[in-house]
């Protein structure tokens, strides 16, 4: 099964930042009530009356749900309600009124004095006439205390104690009975040190980040950066995840089989920053995809993927150039002079160590994961995705920006497209757009139409800046206010750019550093191409790998000796 895909140039958004916080979570809740009944096939009369009960509509307008989800994508946004052209009698608040609900919900609602419903509101509707804004109803005020999260909200007012009954009974680790139903994800440092594409020499240690299916043992994504663990990163291996990675594994050159692939039902995370992300909550939603985070104090919910990372560093405990897990181990090892491996090599070989990993028996199921996730997906079959592009799009950061005759400005950078002329006839009548930017690749940004329908790739305004990486942009502006410059203008800020890079390859077989940001310039250029998707295979890795698939200096891709215990 595979969701249909969307054009290559415009990519479709279907509600995700566009409606409120309220009528998201009517959609999310419709949802979880008519996904699984539309599953079902046929539908019983008496089905529909307890679908209607539960969600206080008529049967008529359960049946009207029931063909919207059967005819859209199956995805959270094809439940909206309708919504106001934004024209006369329409109901949707303002950002303005909408901010004073947060604010006061969070002052006055969410604490422990645990002021009445009523009592919120007179604050809502003092707030809002003291900044000339208009009054919310009661009403709507219900609606958003009663969409709050019960277990957050009960914490918020009554203490952790009071909430224990809305967790999972006991310390026992939910059940999980079939493939996808639930999706661990974390990340490492890797106990290696790579070294750059163009002089071979020590750059430092890459990051890697993993998710395993719990059901089958089966690693569903991976992800290798020389970037610090970010949302960027969660998405980058949900992209990795949910599409087919033939094309993938073709472009690495290796020949080796990894079906497993889909979305997954319920990703289980810990409680890092980059989890908790606007994009990846509202981009899982859409996808119908459950967050889930590891109870605090209860380090065993996540030990699945924890077990099968620290496994994976002991095979690459292996390798020319380790770490080993910490000094002791290492003694007078010395892992710089030893490196030997690329970024791409590296990413080869694991690549290859997974495949391995997935044909070994598994000491808790007792089967292969790969045996065990045919036998899942046999049962039940998933969903994958064909455009990886709209996707991640889904799960890169937000931003909200006013559109100028000029285009939009974002961090010092313009960028414009006649596709914005129309907009801009009439852009005082309209709000801040919704921005979407990947931050590998700062030479384009996804701009949300007004209808929010879909996604339109703007590029900057000025064709021949080159593309640069956030870590880049922010390292050139830093530079220049070091030099004491008040305003950061775009000239500068490129012209700065390019200083940078030409100190770089200057100084490239003298400072590591200088290696180091050459290499995670190249990497996140070629990552972040779309005009090439297909790109040609890493250069020649004979030192680590020959061409039977298997590795030579690096040391071969022993099968795993000890597979986790979970």
């Amino acid at each position: 099964m595979h969701d249909d895909a969307v054009d290559d140039d415009v990519v479709l958004e279907r509600g995700l930042l566009t409606v409120s916080d309220e009528v998201w979570a009517l959609a999310v809740r419709r949802a979880g009530v008519i996904g699984p009944l539309a599953e079902a096939g046929t539908v019983g009369v008496e089905a529909v009356e307890t679908a209607a009960e539960r969600l206080g509509i008529s049967r008529r307008q359960v049946y009207v749900l029931l063909r919207r989800w059967r005819e859209g994508q199956g995805v959270v946004s094809d439940l909206i309600p309708g919504r106001s052209s934004g024209g006369r009698g329409g109901q949707r608040l303002s950002a303005e009124v909408e901010a004073v609900i947060r604010e006061v919900l969070g002052k006055h609602y969410l604490t422990r004095q645990r002021k009445k419903t009523a009592a919120v509101h007179r604050e809502i509707t003092q707030t809002c006439r003291t900044r000339g804004l208009p009054v919310p109803s009661r009403g709507v005020i219900v609606r958003r205390i009663a969409a709050l999260d019960p277990r957050a909200g009960t914490v918020a007012r009554e203490g952790r104690d009071a909430a224990r009954s809305l967790e999972s009974a006991g310390g026992r680790v939910p059940p999980v009975s079939g493939v996808l139903e639930q999706v661990q994800i974390d990340h490492t440092v890797v106990d290696l040190i790579v070294v750059d594409e163009r002089h071979r020499l020590p750059i430092g240690r890459p990051y890697v980040t993993v998710a395993i299916d719990v059901f089958s043992r089966s690693i569903v994504g991976l992800v290798i950066t020389l970037e610090a663990p970010s949302a960027l990163s969660v998405g980058l291996c949900l992209a990795h995840m949910v599409t087919d990675k033939r094309a993938w594994v073709e472009r690495l050159g290796i020949e080796v089989g990894w079906p497993m692939a889909g979305k997954p039902g319920e990703l289980f995370l810990d409680n890092a920053a980059e989890f908790k992300s606007e994009a990846l909550r509202r981009g899982c939603q859409e996808h119908g995809i459950t967050l889930r985070y590891r109870p605090p104090g209860r380090p065993h919910y996540g030990g699945i993927v924890e077990r099968v990372i620290g496994t994976l560093m002991e095979m690459v405990h292996e390798l020319p150039g380790t770490t080993f897990s910490n000094p002791a181990q290492r003694g007078d090892y010395d892992s710089e002079s030893k490196a030997v491996l690329t970024v791409a090599e590296l990413e080869k070989w694991l690549a290859l160590a997974v495949a391995s990993y997935h044909g070994q028996v598994h000491s808790t199921t007792r089967q292969t994961p790969q045996a065990r996730w045919a036998t899942g997906t046999a049962q039940t079959p998933v969903v994958t995705v064909t455009n990886e592009t709209a996707f991640l799009v889904d799960f890169l950061p937000v931003f909200r920006r006013t559109l100028t005759r000029t285009g939009f400005v974002l961090d010092h950078v313009h960028y414009f497209s006649d596709a914005l002329k129309p907009w801009i006839a009439r852009r005082d009548r309209l709000d801040r757009f919704v921005i979407r930017r990947d931050p590998r690749d700062l030479s384009r940004i996804w701009v949300l139409d007004p209808e929010g329908a879909s996604y339109l790739p703007v590029p900057y305004r000025t064709l021949s800046h080159p593309a640069v990486s956030v870590w880049e942009h922010r390292a050139a502006v830093e530079r220049l206010r070091a030099e004491g410059r008040a305003q950061v203008d775009e000239e500068a800020l490129f012209r700065m750019v390019e200083q940078m890079r030409t100190i770089t390859d200057t100084a490239g077989s003298a400072t590591r550093r200088a290696r180091r940001d050459a290499e995670r310039r190249g990497h996140a250029s070629a990552a972040a191409s779309r005009a090439n998707p297909a790109a040609a295979p890493p250069d020649d890795i004979s030192a680590a790998v020959d061409e039977t698939g298997n590795a030579s200096d690096a040391g071969s891709v022993a099968p795993f000796e000890v597979i986790e215990q979970w």
